[in-house]
């Protein structure tokens, strides 16, 4: 029987190091980084249809209905498929876009992983990582739903095991384009490969963190703020400013004295995505 209506959670993402190895002949970039999630994100909700119409009934200024990643997976799902089955999709969002945190590709992969188990698809992880990937370069490790070292271009995934932390989180309210950063002549793209695992620790370093501080002042400015209580590190390409704190306590107190002037947020760092945690629950 098919479930009609199911609700999920669809998490952000922190990069906790991101070195670039150097430029592809297709323009990509060669990477390595280290993915950890959030318990925060989105929140999608799913209906599903029998007339085989794909609907998103959340509205996003300045993004067509059928341009949203979320309208894509979908529908790139029923086509691959052949399922004859539509979907409502409502979406509750909270996650910034252009912040580095992951917000399209994790409500991609909310997407895939939800209809994946509405449509009772029977595809593995593999399978949704693979389409995923056509997405976008996050989407698998969203699909595959655990902390990963990631190379390539961020697809090849081996499963990590960091401490989970909280984290304060700024938001600085601007939008930064990853294309923007990743074309920036002054960008550093000849980071040594790390050859070790787990990943050592104290090897946090983003380098896009100087291009993204010198064209935005005001991730600049939330770096040196929230660099006065511990690491304040840049999350991908976006603009997001996070740092780990041993207790909720702690980060609750440093969230509270710098979001007066800054927009943030205090979240628990995650091994295991809440999304899969949550649809293990279903099973």
């Amino acid at each position: 029987m098919i479930v009609e209506k199911l609700t999920l959670p669809s998490p952000a993402k922190l990069n906790l190091m991101l070195h670039i190895l150097g430029r592809r002949e297709d323009g990509y970039h060669e990477l390595q980084t280290l993915f950890q999630f959030l318990d925060y994100g989105d929140e999608l909700t799913f209906a599903v249809r029998d007339d085989g119409v794909i609907k998103l009934h959340t509205e996003f200024d300045g993004v067509p209905h059928d341009s949203n990643l979320i309208v894509r997976a979908a529908k790139k799902l029923q086509e691959q498929s052949g399922c004859p089955l539509g979907i409502d999709i409502w979406i509750d969002k909270i996650l910034p876009m252009g912040g580095g945190i992951g917000g399209g590709s994790s409500n991609a992969a909310t997407t895939l992983l939800g209809l994946n188990h509405l449509w009772q698809l029977g595809w593995n992880h593999d399978r949704l990582a693979t389409l995923g990937l056509t997405l976008g370069a996050d989407v698998p490790v969203f699909v595959h739903g655990h902390a990963a070292f990631a190379e390539g271009v961020g697809e090849k995934l081996t499963p990590e095991y960091p401490e989970e932390p909280w984290y304060v989180v700024l938001v600085p309210q601007v939008s930064v384009s990853t294309a923007e950063i990743f074309s920036d002549p002054l960008l550093t793209r000849n980071s040594s490969p790390i050859k070790v695992r787990p990943v050592p620790k104290g090897n946090s370093r983003n380098d896009c963190l100087p291009v993204v501080a010198r064209r935005y002042p005001e991730v600049r400015n939330a770096l040196n703020l929230l660099g006065k209580f511990t690491e304040a590190k840049l999350t991908g390409t976006g603009s997001c400013v996070f740092g780990g704190f041993p207790s909720k306590a702690e980060a609750d107190k440093v969230s509270a004295l710098l979001t007066e002037t800054l927009t943030g947020f205090v979240a628990k760092g995650s091994n295991v995505s809440m999304l899969h945690r949550k649809l293990q629950s279903l099973l």
